[in-house]
């Protein structure tokens, strides 16, 4: 069953085309993904302003324990594609001529469309996986408790002796690495296609393969300016993610050619 399975999605995956572009592409997606957020910006900042101040409830509430709240910050990357919906909707609104706004976003939140339920619970059992590992790695190799952001920084960051900064870098990475291949296309052609999820992820998987340099490019991009934003005492979230968002629609459209 699960063969079968597996070869239709990947049979569904190929009736899509990929689309040849160049290593600096990504930097395009960024420009019309900022014309998205000026011509709309109302449903981007909304969506914006929730996830920064989620972050900072989060941050609130864990303030004396940094040790798994370095792992669930950067988890949050992981679970950015389902986040972005309403925007991915907003983006090809306006692509097609239509009128975009707030209605458009919130009408791409289907909850009869279990494709999105199962995606989405996916993403964030990966999300889950990593910010139980990286607090495991953290508390298992060092004598101390980290219970704020200068812990971890003199500890971890900065230490003087052993490789635990590298390590969890390298951890972070390696799960990261198959979680962006698997949705750096998927959720937005889950909501533009009737296609399954696993012939989304395998689409996602193929634009990564053909694409390795702009899709690096695209990735670097993506850790920079959510660093950025979170660097800014997360107010810079406001205003990166729904960008990011609609630059990812782009992506998407500029990568896969529709059969």
């Amino acid at each position: 069953m699960s063969n079968r399975l597996a070869e239709h999605a990947l049979q569904e995956s190929r009736s899509f085309g990929m689309r040849r572009i160049p290593a600096l592409r990504p930097l395009g997606w960024l420009a019309r993904g900022w014309q998205d957020l000026r011509a709309c910006p109302l449903p981007g900042l909304l969506h914006g302003l929730v996830l920064a101040g989620f972050g900072a409830l989060l941050f609130w509430s864990a303030r004396h324990q940094f040790w798994w709240l370095a792992g669930a910050f950067s988890g949050f990357l992981l679970v950015a594609p389902v986040l972005a919906t309403g925007l991915y909707a907003v983006s090809r609104a306006r692509e097609r001529g239509e009128p975009a706004g707030l209605r458009t976003a919130l009408s791409a939140w289907r909850p009869n469309d279990a494709r999105m339920i199962v995606f989405g619970l996916l993403l964030a059992l990966a999300g889950t996986g990593w910010v139980l590992t990286s607090a495991s790695l953290i508390t298992s190799a060092l004598p101390g408790q980290i219970n704020r952001p200068i812990d971890f920084i003199r500890l971890v960051v900065l230490a003087d002796q052993g490789y635990l900064f590298e390590a969890w870098l390298a951890l972070g990475a390696l799960l990261a690495a198959p979680v962006f291949a698997s949705s750096v296309v998927a959720m937005p052609m889950l909501l533009d296609r009737p296609v399954g999820v696993l012939g989304a992820v395998f689409t996602s998987w193929r634009v990564v393969m053909e694409h390795p340099l702009p899709m690096a490019l695209w990735a670097g991009v993506i850790m920079g300016l959510t660093a950025l934003g979170m660097a800014t005492f997360l107010v810079g979230l406001v205003v990166v993610l729904p960008w990011l968002a609609h630059s990812s629609w782009h992506a998407y459209r500029d990568l896969v050619d529709p059969p």
